[in-house]
C-alpha cells in the first residue's frame, strides 16, 4: 500500500474517534516563540519534547539545515508574519548535529537531477538567467556558523522590530541535549548599553549566559 493509502484510510479512523480533541487550540503560539530549525527526521518528535513544547505553544518553521540562504526569502517573511500578525515575541533557531547540510556537495545533486532527467539546457537556462545553483545548494561548514549565520541575518533584518530576542541553539538529534550558543537576551542588553556596538552573535558557548 502507498504511503497516500495508509494516510488516508488512517485519517479517516482519527477524525471518526475524535482523537483531534486533544490537540485543539487557535493560531497564536501560546509561549510567544517562534522556532526556525532543521527538517531532519530524527527532530519531528523529539525536539518538541526536548523543548517541552505542546501542540499551540510555538509557530515552527523548518528547512534543510535552519539556513536562511537570503533576508527576503520564504523563512524571513514566516518569521515576520509570526511577530507582526501572531503575537509571537521570541525567535530561536535551532541547528543539530550530524546535519546533513554540513559540507553539502553541491555538484552531487546536480549530477543528481541530471541522472533523474533534469537536462543540461535547463541547467544552462538557469545558469543564464542569474540564479547561481552552486550557491543556491550550498550548505556550511559546521553547524555552529550555519545557525549563528541564520541568527545574524534575523538580528540585523531591517523589518524585524528592535526587542525582539533571537537566539541560537543546537539540539543532539539522539538526546535531545540543548546547547544555548547565542544569547538573545544579553544581544539586545549590550546593543542598549552599547548604542548598537555588540556584536552580532555571542562567539562561543561559554558566552552565552
Amino acid at each position: 500500500m502507498s504511503n497516500m493509502f495508509e494516510i488516508l484510510e488512517y485519517n479517516e479512523q482519527f477524525v471518526s474517534n475524535r482523537e483531534y480533541e486533544q490537540y485543539l487550540t487557535n493560531k497564536f503560539p501560546d509561549k510567544k516563540m517562534v522556532i526556525f530549525t532543521c527538517m531532519d527526521t530524527r527532530l519531528v518528535e523529539l525536539l518538541p519534547k526536548a523543548m517541552n513544547l505542546r501542540n499551540g505553544d510555538a509557530k515552527i518553521i523548518k528547512n534543510a539545515g535552519a539556513i536562511i540562504s537570503q533576508p527576503f526569502g520564504s523563512v524571513v517573511r514566516s518569521v515576520l508574519v509570526a511577530i507582526y500578525e501572531l503575537e509571537a515575541n521570541e525567535v530561536m533557531v535551532v541547528g543539530h548535529y550530524e546535519c546533513g547540510m554540513t559540507g553539502l556537495n553541491s555538484q552531487h545533486i546536480i549530477d543528481q537531477a541530471k541522472e533523474r532527467g533534469v537536462d543540461d539546457v535547463v541547467l544552462d537556462t538557469l545558469t543564464n538567467s542569474g540564479i547561481k545553483l552552486h550557491h543556491w545548494l550550498r550548505g556550511f561548514d559546521n553547524v555552529h556558523e550555519g545557525v549563528l549565520n541564520s541568527v545574524r541575518i534575523l538580528r540585523n533584518h531591517p523589518l524585524l522590530p528592535s526587542d525582539i530576542p533571537v537566539h541560537g541553539m543546537l539540539i543532539h538529534p539522539e538526546t535531545g541535549a540543548l546547547e544555548w550558543i547565542a544569547d538573545g537576551y544579553r544581544y539586545l542588553e549590550e546593543k542598549k548599553t552599547n548604542d548598537g556596538s555588540s556584536s552580532d552573535v555571542s562567539p562561543s558557548p561559554s558566552a552565552t549566559r
